[in-house]
This record gives C-alpha cells, sequence and structure tokens, in this order.
C-alpha cells in the first residue's frame, strides 16, 4: 500500500468538487485496513467511500482512506430466503442488480441510488417507500482505535429515518466493512405504493410486477428526474424532506392549503422538502456554476467548477428561503466537509 501526498479527490466525489488530500491510501482487504489504522494511529484520518454522499468544501487535511473491499456471497440461504453479504467497496446499484438477478427481492426500490455498500447503513439510505433497514440483518465494522471486528445487528444499528448510530454516538468509531442483508427468494413482496412507480409500470401494460419490473420503472424515474453524476456533478438528493409536528404543520398549511403532506403518527407529519424549494422559486435555478437541478428541486449540482463553497452557499440561501416563506426548517442530507 503506498500513500500518495497531495492527492486529487475530483474522480472520488460525485459533485466532481476539486479539493485534495494531504494524503491518500487505498485499502482492498480488512487486513490492509487494519494495517493502515494501526500505522498511522497518530494521524488524522478521514473514511472515503463512494463519495456519493459528501459535499468537500475545502481540501482535507488528514490521511484519506478509501474503503475498496469488493465481494459479495450467500451466506445462508433456505426455500424463502437469503443473507446476502456485500464488502463495503461494492458499488451499491451494482449490488442491487446482483440480487435482482439472482432472484433476491427487497431491494429492487433501492435502485440506481449513488454509493458504495458500505455507506447505506450509516445513512439508512431509503426511496420509494423502502430503507435500508427494512431488509438489514448486520453489519461488521472495524473498531478504528483496535482495529477488532464487531458485528452490530439491526437493533444496534439504532436506525432512524436517515439516520443511524454511526452518524450519532459512533461516528468516527468505526469503520464498516460489510453488509448481510435478509432478501426473499419466493413470495417477494412487491412494494409499488409510491404512485410514480405505479404510473411506469401502467405506462408499460405491467399489472403484476416482478422485483425485476419495478427496479426498471425506479431506474426509469431516477433517470427521468436525477442527473447522472458523471455528467453532471452531483450528490442525489441534497436536503431531507422535513419531519414537522401537527401544529408547526396546520400553521404552515394555513397559509400554504396546496402544501403535500404525509402524516406519519398522531405528532408528526413529513413535508417533500422538493415542493418548498420549487414554490420557493429555486428550481432550476443557476448562480455561476452551482444550481438547483432543472427536473428535481431537491438536487443542488456543479454545472463544471462550482466549488464546494459556493454550493455550500447555496444550500443555506435555500434554507434561508424556505423558513422565511413556510416556517419549516429543512436540513442537509449530505454530509458538509
Amino acid at each position: 500500500m503506498e500513500i500518495t501526498s497531495h492527492y486529487p479527490l475530483k474522480n472520488h466525489n460525485t459533485f466532481g468538487i476539486s479539493a485534495y488530500a494531504e494524503e491518500f491510501v487505498q485499502v482492498h482487504t480488512a487486513e490492509e485496513l487494519a494495517e493502515v489504522l494501526r500505522e498511522n494511529k497518530n494521524k488524522k484520518l478521514f473514511l472515503l467511500g463512494g463519495g456519493s454522499n459528501m459535499l468537500l468544501t475545502k481540501d482535507i487535511e488528514a490521511l484519506v482512506i478509501h474503503v475498496d473491499l469488493k465481494g459479495r456471497e450467500v451466506v445462508w440461504q433456505d426455500e424463502e430466503h437469503a443473507h446476502v453479504r456485500a464488502m463495503a467497496g461494492e458499488n451499491w446499484h451494482e449490488f442491487v442488480m446482483y440480487c435482482i438477478d439472482n432472484n433476491f427481492g427487497g431491494l429492487e426500490n433501492l435502485s440506481l441510488i449513488p454509493g458504495n455498500v458500505g455507506t447505506t447503513p450509516i445513512q439508512n439510505i431509503g426511496a420509494y417507500g423502502t430503507e435500508i433497514k427494512d431488509t438489514f440483518v448486520s453489519c461488521e465494522a472495524m473498531d478504528i482505535a483496535t482495529q477488532k471486528i464487531k458485528t452490530f445487528t439491526l437493533e444496534d444499528c439504532e436506525f432512524a429515518y436517515r439516520e443511524s448510530i454511526f452518524k450519532g454516538r459512533l461516528k468516527d468509531k468505526y469503520v464498516i466493512t460489510s453488509v448481510t442483508f435478509k432478501l426473499t427468494k419466493a413470495h417477494h413482496k412487491i412494494n409499488t405504493s409510491y404512485g410514480d412507480i405505479a404510473a411506469e409500470l401502467t405506462k408499460n401494460n405491467i399489472t403484476v410486477p416482478t422485483i425485476k419490473d419495478v427496479s426498471n420503472a425506479v431506474t426509469a424515474i431516477r433517470r427521468s428526474k436525477l442527473p447522472d453524476p458523471k455528467e453532471l456533478g452531483n450528490s442525489g438528493s441534497f436536503f431531507k424532506n422535513p419531519i414537522i409536528t401537527i401544529e408547526e404543520f396546520e400553521k404552515a398549511y394555513l397559509q400554504h392549503p396546496t402544501m403535500p403532506h404525509y402524516t406519519l403518527n398522531d405528532t408528526h407529519v413529513k413535508v417533500p422538502a422538493g415542493w418548498l424549494i420549487e414554490q420557493s422559486g429555486f428550481k432550476g435555478s443557476r448562480f455561476g456554476d452551482a444550481g438547483v437541478h432543472a427536473r428535481q428541486a431537491l438536487v443542488l449540482v456543479n454545472y463544471g467548477n462550482a466549488t464546494g463553497q459556493e454550493i455550500l452557499n447555496l444550500s443555506k440561501k435555500i434554507q434561508e428561503t424556505v423558513f422565511e416563506n413556510f416556517g419549516i426548517r429543512i436540513e442537509a442530507e449530505v454530509n458538509i466537509i
């Protein structure tokens, strides 16, 4: 393993931001990861996966460890289910396609989400009515201080909306090395509860969809709404959908009776951040090379040479304007570095 100084990170973040790592090393096995952690205990460390959920606003003055562990396998199965494990460096969408090709159901609604497997539990990624926690069995993670591997169960991870223990109490304490999912082999639970999926299936005259049909529908929808990071720098949804109290919602709803919303329980409501941003006039707007995508207001984009700070400034302007208009605070989903 070779540690490189002043390493460019433009190709290691989906925003395509030009920034540099003070030092950079790539690890391909758990043994290499342990060795790097052990030999660089006194250095400031930064763990890097697929670079899909972060905004670089400056150079990283640390040793950047690119976790590139590969591999996937069925570790247990019966007639109904399979436990499928993927290493942290596996591309998420490619792993979803592998599962579908092998008739393993449960991840199809999460097709085409950018990033690697290892970061999916950190964020409890979700889309179209499905979250990682719905199929998650466990993950293995290396203690950064001791290099010991620990297994975290579903309960251990304390999953919530775009949250987990790895974003909270154990942030910067562990490196996830693999994730195991419980997927169906038969009697798949097809989830077409989101209207966009149902509409896409209807358009293709599909009345009894398979997991492959659902994946194709989700992929088509995402491609129609979201830019390909290889063509236009972005990190997918930049903001979380805000969850507010019933009282807060009713106050805003009186002023904005067309506001879409989803009742979560007796006390809280989820409001689409994209609608709030669009209604605030930002959809399709551009400020230099930083902008808001024309087809999806949740997505901030880099038109070529935007700095991370310019995109961050735009996000703050959006947050301030949404609060002024609706009295609702929206939070960034991506990690600001």
